[in-house]
């Protein structure tokens, strides 16, 4: 049962210590009692206190989890509706489907395109999810053989999609350790699904496609017998429905405690569309809002990286921007005779600056200086990027170790700090380059000599 934020409050140290990120005890408990924090960010909370809040500290929509080790997919554990109000924890998981009615050659050729995918964006590198394995056929044989091979193949988070529990039970015992989402319980086959993921430890879809009230009464059901692991699929495929689903669910999650709606979303783009294009569209939409997983028909790098984009920029921290490790960067195989560049941390400044220095064929060394993640001129702006860091930097990454020269090239948006870096670095020349990343390259090869 939800508890009001005072009745939170009593179980807490009442020490005020602000290490929770509020000013006292008292709003940390309002917090919590309107979901928007977990009860274990207090770091003084007692074992006993813990165990007496379970029901407070349980996020308003589960976190499910499926697969294993390192690839597995977290969905779910939202605490708000809008990024901007905190920020948003776990993306979706971006799955392809393969039908065991296609030829087996066909779907393995598909796995390995599928898993050789593989993007970087701002340092990180992307691909697709896991696969999503359908009973198309409805032989349950067939349907067992191509988990099986895929399991072998590409071991990866896996969605099995049958309505036949004897199909389904032939499949998860090729799984293996894999724990695949169970695809899905509905009103006619509930208990036996019910069963074959309580006995394999795996998460449950749950469908019901005539309305939430009838999906709400099937996941009380299936949480009455244990399952807590539960992801939903409200039935909705084309944009209006899916979007107006989506959000009736999270608001019922979030702002109504409404238990059979906490629960992460399983969407199929492809299903509410007639192309490719359409159904990349209603991914996108359904990455905003809200979904958990996301079964996608078609895959191709067309597809794939824009959603991947996308779900990077929604499913960040707004108020941390995303950052490099501050250092000296070697691009293109510089030498000891070869410029020294200066950039900021934050992420897409540094990997502007760096692509345009190695498509220039001009190889640099480029040093990044900690800016608390903060771009060129907001950086300088606010008192983070100045002369005395930037001399600070030369000297705790020891430039003059990596080259026979000093001089550094400052973002031309900085010529303002030129005179002020040559009394901070005495005997150094300090070039104020362009303005623009795109026109380093040219700047480099008019200015730089060795």
């Amino acid at each position: 049962m939800s508890m009001t934020g005072v009745q939170i409050y009593k179980f807490l140290p009442k020490t005020n210590c602000k290490i929770c990120g509020f000013p006292t005890c008292l709003a940390f408990a309002m917090k919590v009692a309107q979901k928007s924090i977990a009860i274990t960010e207090c770091p003084d909370l007692s074992e006993e206190s813990k165990m007496a809040l379970e029901s407070a500290a349980r996020p308003p929509i589960q976190l499910v989890t499926m697969g294993a080790d390192e690839k597995k997919i977290e969905v779910g554990g939202e605490v708000v509706m809008f990024r901007h109000e905190k920020t948003f924890h776990h993306p979706p998981g971006l799955v392809i489907r393969l039908k065991d009615s296609a030829p087996l050659e066909e779907n393995l050729k598909r796995v390995e395109t599928v898993a050789g995918y593989e993007v970087e964006r701002v340092g990180m590198m992307f691909t697709a999810d896991g696969f999503a394995i359908e009973n198309d056929s409805g032989d349950g044989a067939a349907f067992a053989k191509l988990v099986a091979a895929v399991a072998e193949t590409a071991p990866s988070p896996l969605v099995l999609m049958s309505s036949q529990p004897d199909a389904m039970k032939a499949a998860l015992e090729k799984a293996g350790t894999l724990r695949p989402l169970v695809y899905a319980a509905t009103a006619d086959n509930w208990s036996d699904m019910t069963e074959l993921a309580k006995a394999h430890g795996c998460p449950l879809a749950v469908a019901a496609g005539d309305g939430l009230e009838n999906l709400a009464g099937l996941v009380e059901q299936v949480a009455d017998k244990g399952i807590e692991n539960i992801v939903l699929d409200p039935g909705g495929r084309d944009y209006l429905s899916s979007l107006t689903q989506l959000t009736q669910i999270r608001r019922l999650a979030l702002k109504n405690n409404f238990r059979p709606m906490g629960y992460p979303v399983i969407t199929f783009p492809g299903e509410g569309t007639s192309n490719t294009e359409d159904e990349s569209m209603l991914a996108g939409q359904q990455v905003a809002k809200y979904a958990g997983i996301i079964v996608l028909d078609h895959f191709s790098p067309s597809i794939m990286y824009p959603l991947l984009t996308l779900r990077l920029n929604i499913y960040t921290d707004p108020q941390k921007p995303i950052q490099m490790q501050p250092g000296l960067y070697p691009i293109g195989n510089p030498k000891e005779d070869s410029p020294v560049c200066v950039t900021t941390n934050f992420s897409l400044t540094y990997f502007a600056v760096a692509g345009e220095l190695e498509s220039s064929a001009f190889p640099s060394w480029l040093m990044v200086c900690d800016t608390e993640g903060l771009s060129v001129l907001t950086a300088w702006a606010a008192g983070k990027f100045d002369a005395e860091r930037i001399a600070k930097a030369t000297k705790e990454f020891n430039i003059t170790g990596s080259v026979n020269h000093q001089r550094l090239v400052i973002p031309g948006h900085l010529a303002v700090l030129r005179g002020e870096l040559e009394e901070e670095l005495s005997g150094w020349d300090i070039l104020v380059g362009p303005r623009e990343a795109v026109d380093l390259g040219t700047f480099l090869k008019k200015r730089w000599k060795g």
